[in-house]
């Protein structure tokens, strides 16, 4: 393992062995936004897709991810040999969504693997820095028909509002006229542990965003089986009765504008090795007003016993909550909990809200069925707070409602209509 210095490069060939390189990261004293910027000749983002961050976790022709290698808070992995002849660099950088600066940072490293094996690592510390409050870190580049690293370390007063714009990615003008700037979101707040919580406030008047919008994202397992990606979103809704209802696609989409005020898009079959899957769940902002009281919600996801054994896990199941240009994540990595290998364990709980008449409470969960059951996830309350328990009655899609009401004869819980 090699220990860089600033500036210092190093060629991949004869390093890896095979086409996948890992790159890890973290940070102590300041919380870290990582992305990842390909960019072409001219040393310009010229295709916005080739951002790799929270919002956008992966390229559309595979070559970038956003995945952390094990032990590492963040990271990247790379499949070089996909990437576009276009994309002559790839730039690893790290901004502060905040008030703090580059200088309050402990320390942080920076590291390539092989596999399980370290490569290289660059560190840094506040002490590198002043009032930046992002820094490129390291960049893979193509010389020579091969791919290079360098560890830079160079900061940026502006963040990561100022790293887009360093790469071209505010205004591109022409000879006549403007050219639209990609379209990236970069307002985000990332929950990654259970118990953490993040209160959105809900906009009034004619400006209000019309629609709360929820996608559950996930990752082909990597197994080469086409059929055993697929996952299913499901969402509980708690009423302030205590009574709940029950959403998923196809047979109980919903409807957003009528009861229950949460509509589901639609089902999707599966990942593949080139797209993540999402399925989308649409929440109408006014659902505590048509409710007469605060409303919870559980997100699922579920991998039925049909579709063949396979972990959740291995999916990388995640969340994403907008409200116009507020963004919320709900990433807590369960593959190190006992239950992350275990094919038997059918149902994650990706993020649970609480919906008031003036704002929405989200948190993560990272909590999972029972190994071998298929009880649904069931919310009750607790004074003002949700209370989880696996122990809903058991819903299959196109199941006939004979076998269905059989299979829970001996739960009294029931959704609903």
């Amino acid at each position: 393992m090699e220990n860089l210095i600033k500036g210092q490069r190093l060629a991949l060939s004869g390093l890896v062995t095979g086409n996948v390189v890992q790159l890890g990261l973290a940070s102590a004293g300041v919380p870290l936004d990582f992305a990842c910027f390909g960019l072409d000749a001219n040393g310009k983002l010229s295709d916005d897709r080739y951002m790799t961050f929270f919002n956008q976790p992966r390229t559309p022709c595979g070559g970038v991810e956003a995945a952390a290698p094990s032990g590492d808070a963040a990271g990247f992995s790379y499949q070089l040999d996909r990437l576009p002849a276009s994309i002559e660099r790839l730039v690893v950088t790290a901004a502060i969504d905040g008030a703090a600066t580059m200088a309050q940072l402990g320390s942080g490293y920076l590291r390539l693997l092989d596999g399980g094996r370290e490569l290289a690592r660059y560190t840094y510390a506040g002490s590198d820095f002043a009032q930046e409050k992002a820094v490129m870190l390291g960049e893979f580049y193509r010389k020579d028909g091969g791919w290079r690293f360098m560890a830079v370390g160079q900061g940026f007063n502006g963040g990561l509002d100022a790293l887009v714009a360093h790469f071209g990615g505010e205004v591109a003008q022409a000879a006549a006229e403007p050219v639209p700037p990609p379209k990236i979101s970069l307002s985000k707040i990332s929950l990654t542990k259970a118990g953490q919580t993040h209160k959105v406030s809900l906009q009034k008047g004619a400006g209000a965003p019309g629609k709360l919008t929820v996608k559950a994202t996930w990752v082909d397992n990597g197994d080469g089986d086409d059929d055993n990606d697929d996952l299913d979103l499901r969402v509980g809704i708690l009423l302030p009765n205590g009574q709940m209802r029950f959403i998923q696609a196809p047979d109980t989409p919903g409807s957003f504008d009528v009861m229950p005020y949460v509509r589901h898009l639609g089902d999707v079959a599966g990942a593949s090795g080139k797209e993540p899957a999402t399925e989308t769940v649409e929440v109408n902002p006014a659902l505590a007003q048509q409710y007469g009281g605060t409303v919870g919600l559980v997100f699922s996801v579920y991998s039925a016993l049909a579709n063949g054994a396979v972990s959740v896990a291995s999916m990388r199941p995640k969340m994403v909550m907008q409200y116009g240009e507020q963004i919320v994540e709900c990433a807590f990595d369960f593959r190190l909990s006992k239950a992350a290998e275990d094919d038997s364990v059918y149902t994650y709980v990706i993020g649970m809200a609480r919906i008031t008449p003036d704002s929405i409470i989200l948190e993560p969960s990272g909590k999972t069925s029972e190994p071998g059951s298929e009880a649904t996830p069931w919310l009750s309350w607790q004074g003002e707070s949700l209370q989880l328990a696996f122990n809903g009655p058991v819903v299959f899609k196109g199941e006939d409602k004979e076998d269905e009401d059989d299979f829970n004869a001996d739960n009294p819980r029931r959704y609903i209509a």
